[in-house]
């Protein structure tokens, strides 16, 4: 069974060789996430370097995403690295703070006490430590602690509810955009986005640092901020996917009310024909465990059944002990689940209208595949739009597209239920046909006999100029 929903693994120090990569991927990564928020920009140079060489030697494209860090919301640094501060204690946010102490800590995100007021509370270290505001006083935010713990360096800060003015693209995010198209990203993550706004200023930047190299990554908004989900819409319009980042989007709106949200968003990700990534603490205990608990386990299955294009391991393969058998794990945990998968696809026609006349060609590529039950829908593509269109929507037919592209071989790579493979561009119908079918036909993906559904566009080699679809019977045209 091939598996449908694809799989993100973030790379550090746990992973930062070819041998463990080149296993991880064999295993079943699709997509490597570099995470911005460490290392230097030649760190990301070299670790993308290594991904390109794993990927040719394990013979496969996959997709590279550059994670950027974003706003720093954090506290700073202590005296002696860490405290511990009890319920009822005093203690004071202090932007002028050098070195924090029992009393009080400094602040990196200097704007803290422009952004609260009195009874406002915050959430630090991802809402095990709780404070509410009594008062500001200049620079000084002084709280009361509501929930105590120890509290070291660094650690992040959330407002109950959001509204930090914090924008969602620092001048470090800026320079890391410029890195990540020297080695031509496929995928730029913006985090903390607040509006479409952000992310237009994030594609702009972008394609600004890709001309040089004739590239354009596809954008995905990091959905961390309270204020992103009424704007869902319009940052979804705004990017090509979304990340439901569940760790900084939990502290804000509640722990509660995330499991809604994750499906809410996937959905509306699907019926926007955009990309979704479920992420955040998957498979956490396989930080240190060779084994996920059930908990996890009914989590990567229950986005998949929600429909998401992948799922996400942050530092269960960045840092973990075992970052191969992670990637093994969701695999399984994924074919698992898409066992039992429902398709309505008739269901999900009936509202469509069709504007164009390469999504009405993909749409009729699915409906017929599915009333036919044929082995598999071929796309042949230039820029993968087709491919992706018909990802949108759950079929128990594999999709594959062929491409001269390399670029959209790789951004496939995050497309659920699409597999990509290199076909050599030809000016003639029939001279491609031929050569599609003997591409699946030496990959073991269809044998002489079987019947697939095949779209293209003519004249072949224009981009997004899909308008024919025919019917084959493989071997036929051979």
């Amino acid at each position: 069974m091939l598996r449908a929903t694809k799989i993100v693994a973030t790379i550090g120090p746990a992973s930062n060789d070819v041998e463990t990569l080149k296993r991880m991927l064999n295993a079943g990564v699709n997509v490597v996430r570099l995470n911005f928020s460490h290392g230097k920009a030649q760190d990301h140079i070299d670790r993308a370097a290594m991904v390109r060489q794993a990927a040719a030697e394990c013979g496969r494209e996959v997709a590279i995403m550059a994670d950027l860090q974003g706003p720093k919301i954090r506290i700073g640094k202590f005296e002696n690295t860490r405290i511990q501060i009890a319920n009822g204690d005093k203690f004071i946010l202090d932007a002028d703070c050098t070195l924090g102490n029992q009393e009080r800590v400094g602040l990196d995100y200097k704007a803290l006490p422009r952004d609260v007021k009195p009874d406002d509370v915050l959430l630090l270290n991802d809402g095990l430590i709780v404070l509410v505001v009594e008062k500001i006083s200049g620079n000084e935010i002084h709280t009361v602690v509501k929930i105590g713990g120890e509290l070291s360096n660094n650690k992040g800060i959330n407002r109950q509810g959001g509204g930090l003015t914090a924008p969602a693209l620092t001048a470090k995010d800026m320079e890391d955009i410029k890195t990540a198209m020297s080695f031509q990203a496929d995928y730029i993550a913006v985090s903390f986005p607040k509006n479409a706004t952000d992310m237009e200023m994030a594609r702009q930047l972008s394609n600004i640092a890709g001309e040089p190299y004739n590239h354009k990554p596809m954008m995905i908004a990091k959905i961390e901020r309270a204020e992103a989900i009424p704007v869902l819409q319009e940052i979804l319009d705004a990017s090509d996917g979304i990340m439901v980042a569940r760790g900084d989007l939990a502290v804000e709106v509640g722990n509660a009310a995330v499991p809604a949200l994750q499906k809410r968003m996937i959905k509306m990700a699907r019926a926007s024909n955009k990309l979704a990534i479920t992420a955040t603490q998957m498979m956490e205990s396989m930080i240190v465990n060779a084994v996920p608990t059930r908990a996890e386990v009914s989590d990567v299955a229950n986005a998949v059944l929600d429909g998401t294009d992948a799922v996400m391991a942050s530092a269960e393969t960045a840092s973990g002990k075992y970052p191969v058998e992670t990637v093994e794990a969701m695999s399984a945990i994924c074919l698992e689940a898409e066992k039992f998968q429902e398709y309505k696809l008739d269901a999900d026609f009936l509202n469509l209208a069709f504007t164009r006349i390469d999504q009405s060609i993909a749409y009729g590529a699915l409906f017929t595949a599915h009333h036919l039950g044929v082995k598999a829908i071929v796309a042949l593509t230039e820029s993968g739009s087709t491919a992706l269109w018909m990802s949108r929507h759950s079929i128990n037919v594999p999709l594959f597209a062929l491409t001269p592209s390399v670029a959209t071989q790789r951004k496939a790579a995050l497309y659920r239920n699409v597999r990509t493979f290199t076909l050599p561009y030809s000016p003639d119908r029939d001279t491609v046909l031929k050569s599609a079918e003997s591409v699946l036909l030496d990959n073991g993906v269809v044998n002489h006999g079987d019947m697939i559904v095949v779209t293209w566009g003519e004249p072949m080699g224009q981009v997004g100029g899909t308008n024919a679809l025919k019917i084959v019977k493989v071997g036929d045209n051979c």
